[in-house]
C-alpha cells in the first residue's frame, strides 16, 4: 500500500527564481545554505535533463547518508518537476519506492510551492510519522531558499 503527503509552501520570492534555485541548481545550493543537512551533492549522469541523476550525501546523525534521485519530468516553463528516488533514503530498507511531483506556481507577491510525495513501504514496515517529518524538511528546505534569495536578490535571475 503507498501513502502519500501533500504541502503546499508560500514563498515571497517569484515563482521562476525559486523553481531554479530550489529545483534546477538545488545539488548546488544546498550544500551552501543548508549545511547542517546536506555536506555535498552532485550530478551523477546526464545533463539536467530527463533522465540526469543527481546525488545528495547528508550530514551525520541523519536517517540515511545520501539519496540519489532521478529527474522524470521537466518543464522549466511551468516550474514543475518530478522526480524518482532510485538509491540511498531507504530504498530497500524501508521503502520499496518513492517519487516526488513539485511544481511552483505565482501567486500575488510571490509563489507557492505545491509537493506531493508518494513512497511504498516494504511489507510489513511501519512508516506511521514519515509524512509528517518530510513536510517539515520540505518547507524547511524551501524556506532557507527563500531566505538566501531574499538576502541575495542578484542571484537566480
Amino acid at each position: 500500500m503507498s501513502s502519500s503527503y501533500t504541502v503546499e509552501i508560500e514563498s515571497s520570492v517569484p515563482a521562476p527564481r525559486l523553481f531554479k534555485a530550489a529545483i534546477l541548481d538545488w545539488h548546488n545550493l544546498a550544500p551552501k545554505i543548508a549545511t547542517d543537512k546536506i555536506v555535498s551533492a552532485a550530478p551523477v549522469e546526464g545533463d539536467g535533463n530527463v533522465g540526469s541523476i543527481r546525488q545528495f550525501n547528508f550530514a551525520p546523525g541523519l536517517p540515511f547518508s545520501f539519496v540519489k534521485e532521478r529527474l522524470d519530468f521537466l518543464d522549466i516553463e511551468k516550474c514543475e518537476a518530478k522526480s524518482t528516488l532510485v538509491e540511498g533514503g531507504g530504498i530497500g530498507v524501508h521503502i520499496e519506492s518513492a517519487s516526488t511531483h513539485i511544481k511552483v506556481e505565482p501567486k500575488a507577491g510571490g509563489s507557492v510551492v505545491k509537493v506531493t510525495g508518494t513512497s511504498k513501504p516494504l511489507p510489513g514496515v511501519d512508516v506511521a510519522g514519515e509524512s509528517e517529518k518530510a513536510k517539515a524538511a520540505f518547507t524547511g528546505l524551501i524556506k532557507g531558499c527563500e531566505a538566501y534569495l531574499v538576502a541575495n536578490p542578484d542571484t537566480y535571475n
